[in-house]
């Protein structure tokens, strides 16, 4: 038994040794290769690459590290910093998908809220304005096939793709991806009544394995969308270094933003599609029956069940 445990901790301690060098370290030596190379060549010899492997050559016959024990240092002193500047990344990151998800706008410092309520304004009018013209398209294929007429679905698809690249329901929050997740209350609110915020951390504990780590993993992929970008926030500063970098910025930010809604779009679907599917399950566990499709008014019923009966006056 003391073998197996052994071996199984020795295992996980690969595992996560594996994941935080990947995770932590590596994009920090990454970061720090570029810091070096700045330094290196400058703005003046930005691409010199014999430059570059000439510094690099003397650095690599410096008496400081041409030992053992130099060179100990030197690659313990690298590992540390490439892992302090990850964990850099990593808290920068989580500031960052605070702001790309802005689920507690409403509570931000006063500049930033208004500056995020002024987002949000402006993308609810455009939104309006995509909706009235998808809504008048919408009308006009009605009209048509009322009265047996052929009509090209292009402008209304395209008034459609206009209106969900705004967002896929009236905006509430100053990003897309913050109301791509808020969509998904909308919608179960409107079709079901469902109460989204209430009913998920019951529904989570009885979906099944195979859903969740689904679900696990879509947002984990955020985080690592938005670290990504934080990287590229941390690349910024050496372009007044090293001009290069601020490609590898520009490349890093819009990969960023690209995995960010692409990882955003496929949770909130992932999650919309888990309450409807397992809503009736849920159901069942707590008592209600419902005969055929879900109804219109479920939520109330499981607003009844699941919402805590409040203190007694005076208690």
């Amino acid at each position: 038994m003391t073998g197996i445990l052994g071996g199984f901790s020795g295992q996980l301690g690969k595992e996560l040794a594996d994941k935080w060098l990947g995770l932590l370290a590596l994009p920090g030596a990454l970061f720090l290769a570029v810091v070096a190379t700045a330094r290196a060549v400058g703005q003046s010899h930005a691409l010199d690459v014999p430059r570059l492997v000439r510094q690099v050559s003397e650095w690599a016959h410096d008496p400081a590290v041409n030992t053992i024990g130099g060179q100990v240092v030197l690659v313990v002193a690298a590992l540390a910093m490439s892992v302090a500047v990850g964990l850099v990344a990593r808290v920068l990151g989580s500031a960052i998908e605070r702001v790309v998800l802005a689920a507690d706008w409403h509570s931000w410092p006063r500049p930033a809220r208004a500056f995020a309520l002024r987002l949000s304004r402006a993308r609810q009018s455009r939104w309006d304005d995509a909706h009235r013209e998808y809504s008048a398209r919408w009308a006009e294929a009605a009209h048509a096939i009322a009265t047996n007429r052929l009509l090209d679905p292009e402008p209304r698809h395209a008034a459609l793709h206009v209106r969900t690249s705004i967002a896929v329901e009236r905006p509430d929050r100053p990003t897309w991806s913050g109301d791509r997740i808020h969509g998904v209350s909308v919608r179960l609110l409107r079709d079901h009544r469902l109460d989204l915020a209430l009913l998920w951390p019951h529904l989570w504990l009885i979906l099944p394995e195979q859903e969740r780590n689904e679900i696990t993993a879509a947002r984990v992929a955020i985080t690592r969308a938005t670290e990504l970008g934080a990287w590229a926030v941390l690349y910024v500063p050496l372009i007044y270094l090293w001009w290069p970098a601020g490609i590898i910025a520009a490349l890093l930010g819009m990969t960023a933003r690209r995995r960010t809604r692409a990882a955003t779009d496929s949770y909130a679907r992932l999650v919309e599609a888990a309450v409807r599917l397992h809503a009736r399950d849920l159901a069942q566990r707590l008592g209600i029956e419902f005969a055929g499709p879900l109804p219109a008014d479920a939520g109330d019923l499981f607003d009844e069940l699941l919402n805590s009966v409040p203190p007694a006056a005076g208690a």
